[in-house]
Protein backbone atom coordinates (compact mmCIF):
# COMPACT_ATOMS: atom_id res chain seq x y z
CA UNK A 1 0.00 0.00 0.00
CA UNK A 2 1.26 3.44 -0.93
CA UNK A 3 1.92 5.89 1.89
CA UNK A 4 2.36 9.61 2.43
CA UNK A 5 0.18 11.10 -0.34
CA UNK A 6 0.66 14.85 -0.67
CA UNK A 7 -0.53 17.65 -2.94
CA UNK A 8 1.71 20.40 -4.25
CA UNK A 9 -0.05 23.18 -2.37
CA UNK A 10 -3.24 21.76 -0.86
CA UNK A 11 -5.75 18.99 -1.65
CA UNK A 12 -9.10 19.69 -3.29
CA UNK A 13 -11.97 20.28 -0.88
CA UNK A 14 -13.16 17.12 0.83
CA UNK A 15 -10.13 15.00 -0.09
CA UNK A 16 -8.27 13.25 2.74
CA UNK A 17 -4.76 12.30 1.48
CA UNK A 18 -4.53 9.57 4.13
CA UNK A 19 -7.32 7.65 2.39
CA UNK A 20 -5.57 7.49 -0.97
CA UNK A 21 -4.08 4.02 -0.73
CA UNK A 22 -3.18 3.44 -4.36
CA UNK A 23 -0.24 4.59 -6.47
CA UNK A 24 0.08 7.33 -9.06
CA UNK A 25 2.81 6.62 -11.61
CA UNK A 26 3.57 9.08 -14.40
CA UNK A 27 5.41 8.53 -17.68
CA UNK A 28 6.54 11.82 -19.20
CA UNK A 29 8.38 12.74 -22.36
CA UNK A 30 8.10 14.49 -25.69
CA UNK A 31 5.65 13.46 -28.39
CA UNK A 32 6.95 10.32 -30.16
CA UNK A 33 9.18 9.46 -27.18
CA UNK A 34 7.36 6.14 -26.66
CA UNK A 35 5.25 7.14 -23.66
CA UNK A 36 1.94 5.65 -24.77
CA UNK A 37 3.56 2.39 -25.83
CA UNK A 38 5.19 1.96 -22.45
CA UNK A 39 2.11 3.03 -20.49
CA UNK A 40 0.22 0.22 -22.22
CA UNK A 41 3.00 -2.33 -21.68
CA UNK A 42 3.37 -1.36 -18.03
CA UNK A 43 -0.39 -1.57 -17.57
CA UNK A 44 -0.39 -5.12 -18.93
CA UNK A 45 2.48 -6.12 -16.65
CA UNK A 46 0.80 -4.63 -13.57
CA UNK A 47 -2.43 -6.46 -14.30
CA UNK A 48 -0.47 -9.71 -14.67
CA UNK A 49 0.93 -9.04 -11.18
CA UNK A 50 -2.59 -8.71 -9.81
CA UNK A 51 -2.92 -4.91 -9.63
CA UNK A 52 -6.01 -3.05 -10.72
CA UNK A 53 -4.98 -0.33 -13.17
CA UNK A 54 -6.55 2.85 -14.50
CA UNK A 55 -4.99 4.95 -17.26
CA UNK A 56 -5.31 8.73 -17.57
CA UNK A 57 -3.82 11.28 -19.93
CA UNK A 58 -4.29 14.55 -21.73
CA UNK A 59 -7.64 15.35 -23.39
CA UNK A 60 -9.39 12.36 -21.77
CA UNK A 61 -11.79 14.34 -19.60
CA UNK A 62 -15.44 13.57 -20.29
CA UNK A 63 -16.13 17.22 -19.44
CA UNK A 64 -13.91 19.01 -21.96
CA UNK A 65 -11.68 16.43 -23.68
CA UNK A 66 -13.61 16.33 -26.96
CA UNK A 67 -14.12 20.09 -26.98
CA UNK A 68 -10.41 20.68 -26.39
CA UNK A 69 -9.46 18.44 -29.29
CA UNK A 70 -11.97 20.20 -31.53
CA UNK A 71 -10.73 23.65 -30.50
CA UNK A 72 -7.10 22.70 -31.21
CA UNK A 73 -7.97 21.71 -34.77
CA UNK A 74 -8.72 25.34 -35.56
CA UNK A 75 -5.18 26.40 -34.51
CA UNK A 76 -6.60 29.62 -33.01
CA UNK A 77 -6.37 29.14 -29.23
CA UNK A 78 -4.34 31.75 -27.33
CA UNK A 79 -1.68 30.45 -24.92
CA UNK A 80 -3.71 31.47 -21.84
CA UNK A 81 -6.91 29.90 -23.21
CA UNK A 82 -5.01 26.71 -23.99
CA UNK A 83 -3.57 26.64 -20.45
CA UNK A 84 -6.97 26.98 -18.82
CA UNK A 85 -8.56 24.45 -21.17
CA UNK A 86 -5.92 21.83 -20.28
CA UNK A 87 -6.14 22.67 -16.57
CA UNK A 88 -9.90 22.03 -16.68
CA UNK A 89 -9.25 18.73 -18.46
CA UNK A 90 -6.72 17.75 -15.79
CA UNK A 91 -8.79 18.68 -12.75
CA UNK A 92 -11.87 16.92 -14.08
CA UNK A 93 -9.84 13.71 -14.35
CA UNK A 94 -8.25 14.30 -10.94
CA UNK A 95 -11.64 14.61 -9.26
CA UNK A 96 -13.54 11.94 -11.16
CA UNK A 97 -10.92 9.34 -12.08
CA UNK A 98 -7.59 9.67 -10.27
CA UNK A 99 -8.74 10.29 -6.70
CA UNK A 100 -11.55 7.67 -6.75
CA UNK A 101 -9.14 5.08 -8.19
CA UNK A 102 -6.50 5.83 -5.54
CA UNK A 103 -9.12 5.56 -2.79
CA UNK A 104 -9.91 2.08 -4.14
CA UNK A 105 -6.23 1.06 -4.07
CA UNK A 106 -5.68 1.09 -7.84
CA UNK A 107 -2.49 1.90 -9.69
CA UNK A 108 -3.12 5.01 -11.78
CA UNK A 109 -0.85 5.22 -14.82
CA UNK A 110 -0.64 8.70 -16.33
CA UNK A 111 0.43 9.13 -19.94
CA UNK A 112 1.73 12.66 -19.21
CA UNK A 113 0.73 14.81 -16.26
CA UNK A 114 0.88 18.48 -15.27
CA UNK A 115 4.57 18.60 -16.20
CA UNK A 116 3.93 18.41 -19.94
CA UNK A 117 1.40 21.21 -19.59
CA UNK A 118 3.83 23.35 -17.60
CA UNK A 119 6.69 22.74 -20.03
CA UNK A 120 4.58 23.66 -23.05
CA UNK A 121 3.27 26.78 -21.35
CA UNK A 122 6.70 28.00 -20.20
CA UNK A 123 8.00 27.62 -23.76
CA UNK A 124 5.09 29.82 -24.84
CA UNK A 125 5.98 32.50 -22.30
CA UNK A 126 3.83 31.61 -19.29
CA UNK A 127 4.95 32.63 -15.79
CA UNK A 128 6.22 29.51 -13.95
CA UNK A 129 4.83 30.81 -10.65
CA UNK A 130 1.38 31.27 -12.20
CA UNK A 131 1.55 27.69 -13.47
CA UNK A 132 2.62 26.39 -10.06
CA UNK A 133 -0.40 28.13 -8.57
CA UNK A 134 -2.71 26.86 -11.33
CA UNK A 135 -1.73 23.26 -10.57
CA UNK A 136 -1.42 23.71 -6.81
CA UNK A 137 -4.13 21.12 -6.11
CA UNK A 138 -2.36 18.47 -8.20
CA UNK A 139 -1.38 15.27 -6.42
CA UNK A 140 2.34 14.56 -6.09
CA UNK A 141 2.98 11.27 -7.97
CA UNK A 142 4.66 8.30 -6.35
CA UNK A 143 7.10 8.35 -9.27
CA UNK A 144 7.67 10.22 -12.53
CA UNK A 145 9.60 8.39 -15.25
CA UNK A 146 10.90 10.77 -17.92
CA UNK A 147 11.75 9.18 -21.27
CA UNK A 148 14.73 11.12 -22.58
CA UNK A 149 15.30 10.74 -26.33
CA UNK A 150 17.79 12.40 -28.67
CA UNK A 151 16.64 14.78 -31.39
CA UNK A 152 17.67 12.26 -34.06
CA UNK A 153 15.53 9.57 -32.47
CA UNK A 154 12.63 11.98 -32.03
CA UNK A 155 12.72 13.04 -35.69
CA UNK A 156 12.96 9.44 -36.87
CA UNK A 157 10.03 8.27 -34.73
CA UNK A 158 7.92 11.30 -35.62
CA UNK A 159 8.15 10.59 -39.35
CA UNK A 160 7.63 6.87 -38.80
CA UNK A 161 4.35 7.68 -37.08
CA UNK A 162 2.98 10.24 -39.55
CA UNK A 163 3.64 11.68 -43.00
CA UNK A 164 3.42 15.34 -41.98
CA UNK A 165 4.25 17.42 -38.93
CA UNK A 166 1.62 18.51 -36.43
CA UNK A 167 0.98 22.25 -36.02
CA UNK A 168 1.20 22.26 -32.21
CA UNK A 169 4.00 19.69 -31.89
CA UNK A 170 6.02 21.84 -34.28
CA UNK A 171 5.42 24.97 -32.21
CA UNK A 172 4.10 26.83 -35.24
CA UNK A 173 2.10 29.11 -32.94
CA UNK A 174 5.34 30.25 -31.27
CA UNK A 175 6.71 32.11 -34.28
CA UNK A 176 10.05 30.30 -34.20
CA UNK A 177 10.26 29.80 -37.97
CA UNK A 178 7.99 29.78 -41.00
CA UNK A 179 9.54 26.48 -42.04
CA UNK A 180 7.67 23.65 -40.30
CA UNK A 181 10.65 21.32 -39.94
CA UNK A 182 12.95 24.03 -38.60
CA UNK A 183 10.21 25.15 -36.21
CA UNK A 184 9.76 21.54 -35.06
CA UNK A 185 13.47 21.22 -34.25
CA UNK A 186 13.65 24.56 -32.43
CA UNK A 187 10.47 23.91 -30.49
CA UNK A 188 11.38 20.37 -29.44
CA UNK A 189 14.81 21.54 -28.26
CA UNK A 190 13.09 24.12 -26.06
CA UNK A 191 10.71 21.45 -24.76
CA UNK A 192 13.64 19.18 -23.92
CA UNK A 193 15.48 21.93 -22.02
CA UNK A 194 12.39 22.73 -19.97
CA UNK A 195 11.78 19.06 -19.18
CA UNK A 196 15.35 18.71 -17.90
CA UNK A 197 14.95 21.80 -15.72
CA UNK A 198 11.56 20.67 -14.42
CA UNK A 199 12.89 17.18 -13.79
CA UNK A 200 15.51 18.56 -11.42
CA UNK A 201 12.87 20.59 -9.59
CA UNK A 202 10.33 17.78 -9.26
CA UNK A 203 12.58 14.75 -8.98
CA UNK A 204 11.97 12.90 -12.24
CA UNK A 205 13.65 9.54 -12.76
CA UNK A 206 15.24 9.95 -16.18
CA UNK A 207 15.51 6.85 -18.36
CA UNK A 208 17.19 6.46 -21.75
CA UNK A 209 14.33 6.38 -24.23
CA UNK A 210 16.58 5.76 -27.26
CA UNK A 211 16.75 2.03 -26.55
CA UNK A 212 14.61 -0.79 -27.90
CA UNK A 213 11.09 -1.27 -26.57
CA UNK A 214 11.96 -4.51 -24.69
CA UNK A 215 15.04 -2.98 -23.04
CA UNK A 216 13.19 0.13 -21.91
CA UNK A 217 10.23 -1.91 -20.71
CA UNK A 218 12.50 -4.04 -18.53
CA UNK A 219 13.91 -0.93 -16.85
CA UNK A 220 10.45 0.57 -16.30
CA UNK A 221 9.25 -2.70 -14.78
CA UNK A 222 12.25 -2.73 -12.44
CA UNK A 223 11.67 0.88 -11.40
CA UNK A 224 7.96 0.31 -10.93
CA UNK A 225 8.52 -2.78 -8.84
CA UNK A 226 10.80 -0.75 -6.60
CA UNK A 227 8.12 1.91 -6.09
CA UNK A 228 5.39 -0.61 -5.30
CA UNK A 229 7.51 -2.69 -2.95
CA UNK A 230 9.14 0.23 -1.15
CA UNK A 231 6.44 2.89 -0.62
CA UNK A 232 7.55 6.25 0.70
Amino acid sequence: MSRGKTFYHHPPAGVDPRKLSGWLLVIEGADSSGRSTHVNLLSEWLEEQGYAVVQVGLKRSTLVGAELELAKQGNVLSPRTMSLFYATDFYDQLENVIIPALRAGFVVLADRYIYTLMVRDVVRGADPEWLASLYGMALVPDAVFYLSVSMNTLVERTFQARTQLDYWESGMDCGLSRDWFESFLLYQRKIRREFIALGKRYGFRTVNGNRSIPALHRELVSLTRGVLENPS
